[in-house]
């Protein structure tokens, strides 16, 4: 299984006439947010693949609604009007057998679009406990991949109030050991910048630009 995480920034390695020849045996795509409809687009149309995705800090700008699971009008059949992504903020969805979970947006720091507290996020979470319930019943596991645009608190955050993780992620991970948690939110400028950690059960990984997991996990 091959998923390709894309996030925050238009990627030169990605969003190339040479996508179909690089990313051609990729089988899902996940966007942790920040960018653009028609980036999206270009993608899907050139992989042919399911792309899911959660909102950013910075993409709900002009539309409906101050937070994913409000902008009910961008959204038909839980796919994206004029695109192919399915939104998958404050939802589960079941793709190739997989179960993924989705928490967009960042933490609060200037009332704009899709921020949280530290409290509201952790509602949004108590909204999908019923179903990661429901999941381990039935399928003998809560969620694969929790696909998150920010980061959980202490782990590839930064210290201004902006770019500071969650702390009911860590939680989260704790109580329904995801085997991944995909995010963006935190910019990489650096070769030597951390992407991937592990914790508890699950590997966290920061998917700004593109990062492509290749694992016989699922």
């Amino acid at each position: 299984m091959k998923i390709l995480c894309i996030s925050d920034h238009l990627d030169p390695l990605v969003y190339t006439a040479s996508i179909k020849e690089r990313f051609k045996d990729v089988d899902i795509i996940l966007s942790a947010g920040d960018l653009p409809q028609d980036y999206l687009d270009f993608v899907i149309t050139s992989l042919n693949k399911p792309l899911l995705s959660v909102y950013g800090n910075h993409d709900l700008e002009g539309f409906p609604g101050r937070r994913e699971r409000d902008s009910s009008l961008l959204w038909e059949g839980g796919k994206k009007l004029g695109s192919g992504a399915i939104h998958i903020g404050s939802k589960i969805k079941i793709e190739r057998k997989i179960i993924f979970a989705g928490l967009g947006g960042s933490r609060r720091y200037n009332k704009g679009d899709n921020q949280f507290t530290d409290w509201q996020m952790l509602m949004e979470i108590f909204r999908l406990v019923p179903r990661l319930l429901f999941n381990r019943l039935v399928y003998g596991r809560f969620v694969d991949v929790l696909l998150t645009h920010a980061p959980p608190l202490g782990i590839h955050d930064k210290p201004d109030l902006c770019h500071r993780g969650f702390k009911p992620f860590l939680w989260f991970m704790k109580a329904f050991r995801p085997k991944y948690l995909i995010h963006g939110h935190v910019h990489l400028y650096d070769l030597s910048d951390i992407r991937v950690t592990d914790y508890r059960d699950t590997q966290i990984i920061n998917a700004y630009g593109h990062y492509i997991i290749d694992t016989e996990a699922f």
